[in-house]
């Protein structure tokens, strides 16, 4: 058994990826922004199973809040082997020639910025350079990286591009150093993000654009995500995984 950490892993694709993980007998730390209630039941609930688990609210683009978080599973949990990027955010749906500078900033604090740092912490611990014994690393990007996602959230989809390139070129930057780093890319999946751009039915109402006709559910995110951070992707690196149902 191992240890991960989840970043966002209160609901939707993060809070799939640590049940799946604590099923799976890994102890599990998730981070949080808001949803402490939602953050302590899962804790709970992975608890009353005989599972490890803790929950710690950190702003992920705040670097005190990463060395907090990163801290307190060293010190509840043991020596990290997994990483999964997840914590991300998106704006209201728009043009470009309605953003203001402050939307721009804080869309890529946290899904670009917020990843790097977290990265950084990961490595530090895992590397055989820094005295670790290697590990895994998922960053959660987006189809919107390559979509381009007009009219809506060109500002979430660029900093999802931006996490792309952060993986491939991590991934060979470490590889010699016992980490393995990789990323999913999800379509469209019903999850709580839609609304919070502002339209819940977004699924519904692109589902039929996907070919295969529905929305993603996040646990099958979570299962590539778990199959890229287990020993089954031994020799996968540097790759981005579509989880996007053809589209």
């Amino acid at each position: 058994m191992g240890v991960a950490l989840v970043t966002g892993g209160s609901r939707g694709i993060g809070a799939a990826t640590v049940r799946l993980l604590a099923a799976r007998g890994e102890a599990v730390a998730l981070s949080y922004l808001r949803d402490a209630d939602a953050a302590d039941a899962l804790v709970a609930e992975i608890r009353a199973v005989g599972g490890r688990a803790l929950a710690q609210r950190a702003d992920v683009a705040a670097e005190a809040d990463v060395l907090a978080l990163f801290g307190r599973v060293d010190a509840e949990l043991g020596p990290l082997d997994a990483l999964v990027n997840n914590a991300g955010i998106v704006a209201p749906q728009g043009r470009l020639d309605a953003m203001d500078p402050e939307r721009i900033a804080r869309v890529f604090a946290v899904n670009t910025v917020g990843a790097f740092l977290c990265a950084r912490e990961a490595v530090r611990r895992m590397s055989t350079r820094h005295g670790g014994v290697g590990g895994a690393i998922v960053n959660v990007s987006s189809a919107a990286a390559r979509l381009g996602s007009p009219g809506e959230f060109i500002d979430y989809a660029a900093s999802k591009g931006a996490l792309d390139t952060l993986t491939v070129g991590l991934a060979q930057e470490v590889a010699g150093e016992g980490i393995r780093v990789n990323a999913v890319r999800p379509g469209l999946i019903d999850t709580e993000i839609h609304a919070s751009a502002g339209e819940a039915g977004r699924v519904a109402r692109l589902a039929q654009q996907v070919p295969i006709r529905r929305g993603g559910a996040p646990d099958e995110v979570a299962e590539a995500i778990v199959w890229l951070l287990s020993a089954e992707a031994s020799y996968t690196t540097g790759a981005l995984l579509d989880v996007a149902g053809g589209r």
